[in-house]
This record gives structure tokens, C-alpha cells and sequence, in this order.
């Protein structure tokens, strides 16, 4: 990878991201790489003034006009009364035109590309059509079988489901689907920090065990677990999800595979609460979203942390 461009999709226009990112280029001065954000430049304008968050934007067109020094915006169009407002649908066709040209900037040069996104708001944007923003650009770059990283450097957590309700997660896990998410996170691993990691996998079921006829541990995880031990992988497991997470063996493994969301986001987060950034491995490029909502009780109060923008910033510009 030679990484020479950050894409910042700026995303839901009333979230906190707008904050958030004033926060962190008001006081940055040097880059690593070419800065581009896409979004539209008079509603952040006013935002930033609002917020005395204030930085200055250099206008393009072409991303190939972007200037390393400066903080570059390509303007997509909407149409805007109030600085701040509720999140609603009218901003549903300005984030889906950001979404397209930063794809369309990306297109086959996808080796220079970090992409980052601002949040979006499930209920209005994706409408029960996406299960989250993971799926969505899956879907717009025709990829398969994307994997949900939540990455801090110390200690980082993988979830088998993502955005599904908790009465479908156990219909939803199989043994190729675990085998296939490990190899590709186990790769992108080895590809992006050149590093062999230690795996650990939770069970499903409280302590990895079930009075049913049909043990999820002993038919599914279990022999994946097995296949990918006999591939070379460092794994281990089915191990109990109530008792993992402690300090003992998060310093012990590097990566820890849950079978749904909340089982592992849950602890991440209370362990790094947002010292962390949710990567989405499987897409033609890198594609980063900070570990936060849009917050919307938050919206110009200017009392946001923008620490999972930091090290979303620091892990895009340190990528090679």
C-alpha cells in the first residue's frame, strides 16, 4: 500500500462531526498526507464560526488539485436554512452524493485512498435498507464478506453479526462465515501492520454451553476454530464471554472475535471508551468511521470529544 490521499466524507450535516473535526484542524498544522473533505462548505463554514472551531479550507474541484499543506473541500451541493437543525430525511440525497464522489474519486486508484466517514443517522439515511454504513459501501463497491474491526493498537475486537436483531445472530453464524472473517482480518493484519496476531473467539451461549440439542460451540465454532488452527492461524477458543475481558487477557491476545455486536463492542467500549475506530476490512480500500454517533443532544454545544477523530487521523496518515 502507498496511501496518499484522506477522504473525509463529512456525512449526517447535523452531527457533531463538523465539531469534531474543527476541534482537531484548528491546531493541526502539518499532514502527512493530502487532506480532501467532501461535504458541503457553507453550511461547515457557518458551523465552525458557530462553534469557534474556525480553519482554513482550500476550495477544489479535482482531487488532484489537493494541497498537502492545506485542508482541501470538494463542495457537494444542499440546500440549508438553519446552521443547526434535527436530523431528518432532507439531508438523506446530500449524504448519498457525498458517499458517491468520494467512491467516484477512489474508483480503480483504490491503493491511494484512506476513506473516513462522519456518522449517519441509521433511522433516516439507511431506512432498514443497510443494516449500517459497513454494509452500505459493501454494497456500493460490490464487495462480499466485509468484517467489522474495532481497532485500538493495544487490543481489538471483531464481531461475526454486526447490525442484526439479537433473535436472528445464532441462525446467523456458521462455520464458513467465522473461517472466512478471521483469514481476511488475520490478513489485513499481516498486509497493513506486518504483524501475526493471537486470536480469541467467545462462545455463543453463557459459558460456552447449552441444554439444547444443538450446542453452537461443539457444531459451529469449535471446528472453525480447528480448520483455522490447522491453516497456521493463532487461535483459540470458544472461550466464555463473561469472564474474557479481563486485564489478563487483553494483554494476551490482539484481536478478539465475538459472535454479535454487543458482545464485544460493549466491553471495547467500556474498556477505550472512543480511544478507538471502527475499520471495515474487505473493501478495495481502507475505509475508517470514528467511534461515535451523529448525538444529536450534543449538536452546537461544543462540548464533544473528538479523540476516536484523533486516532482515526493518526492511523489513516501512519498507513503505508
Amino acid at each position: 500500500m502507498n496511501t496518499d490521499y484522506i477522504l473525509i466524507v463529512l456525512g449526517e450535516p447535523y452531527s457533531v462531526f463538523s465539531e469534531i473535526i474543527g476541534k482537531y484542524f484548528r491546531n493541526k498544522k502539518k499532514f502527512k498526507k493530502k487532506i480532501i473533505i467532501i461535504g458541503n462548505q457553507n453550511l461547515l463554514t457557518k458551523q465552525l464560526k458557530k462553534l469557534n472551531c474556525n480553519f482554513p479550507i482550500n476550495s477544489i474541484s479535482n482531487y488532484k488539485d489537493a494541497e498537502k499543506k492545506k485542508i482541501n473541500l470538494i463542495n457537494i451541493e444542499f440546500k440549508h436554512k438553519k446552521i443547526f437543525d434535527k436530523i431528518s430525511n432532507k439531508s438523506n440525497l446530500y449524504i448519498r452524493n457525498c458517499f458517491k464522489k468520494s467512491l467516484e474519486i477512489i474508483g480503480n486508484k483504490k491503493d491511494k485512498f484512506v476513506l473516513i466517514n462522519g456518522p449517519v443517522s441509521k433511522k433516516t439515511f439507511l431506512k432498514k435498507q443497510y443494516s449500517g454504513i459497513t454494509e452500505y459501501l459493501s454494497q456500493k463497491t460490490h464487495s462480499t464478506n466485509e468484517v467489522m474491526l474495532i481497532y485500538n493498537n493495544k487490543f481489538s475486537v471483531s464481531p461475526i453479526t454486526t447490525h442484526i436483531p439479537i433473535k436472528k445472530v445464532a441462525r446467523n453464524i456458521s462455520k464458513d462465515k467465522i473461517q472466512n472473517k478471521v483469514i481476511r482480518l488475520n490478513n489485513f493484519y499481516k498486509k497493513v501492520f506486518k504483524k501475526k496476531i493471537s486470536i480469541a473467539v467467545l462462545g455463543l451461549n453463557p459459558h460456552c454451553e447449552t441444554i439444547d440439542k444443538f450446542s453452537e460451540e461443539e457444531k459451529i465454532i469449535y471446528p472453525a476454530i480447528k480448520y483455522l488452527k490447522n491453516a497456521g492461524i493463532r487461535i483459540f477458543g470458544p472461550f466464555s464471554a463473561d469472564t474474557f475481558f479481563i486485564k489478563k487477557n487483553i494483554n494476551k491476545y490482539d484481536l478478539v472475535i465475538g459472535m454479535y455486536h454487543d458482545q464485544v463492542l460493549t466491553p471495547m467500549k467500556t474498556i477505550f471508551n472512543f480511544d478507538a475506530i471502527n475499520i471495515t476490512v474487505g473493501l478495495p480500500f481502507v475505509r475508517i468511521s470514528p467511534d461515535h454517533g451523529p448525538n444529536s443532544d450534543m449538536l452546537g454545544k461544543n462540548i464533544s470529544d473528538p479523540s476516536s477523530f484523533i486516532y482515526a487521523m493518526k492511523f489513516a496518515e501512519n498507513i503505508r
